[in-house]
């Protein structure tokens, strides 16, 4: 029966502690941005250029993107 107090005792404390860090991180405003990570997806890349590995003297650079892959 000992254990059961014990037991309760530390779920309690586990949930103030958890409680305690959500109220913390809440004031500081690390939920408010709730809408801008999910539509960010929708957005296109910036195209990065990138050295050709095999050496083509007329292609040194290609464009590498979401919609110019190979």
């Amino acid at each position: 029966m000992d254990i059961l107090y014990l037991m309760i005792l530390c779920s309690v404390s586990l949930a103030a502690i958890f409680l305690v860090v959500f109220i913390v991180y809440a004031r500081k405003g690390q939920f408010e941005d709730d809408e801008s990570p999910a539509v960010r997806i929708l957005f296109d890349d910036e195209k990065v250029k990138e050295k050709d590995a095999t050496g083509d003297k007329n292609k040194d650079e290609k464009e590498i993107g979401e919609n110019n892959k190979n």
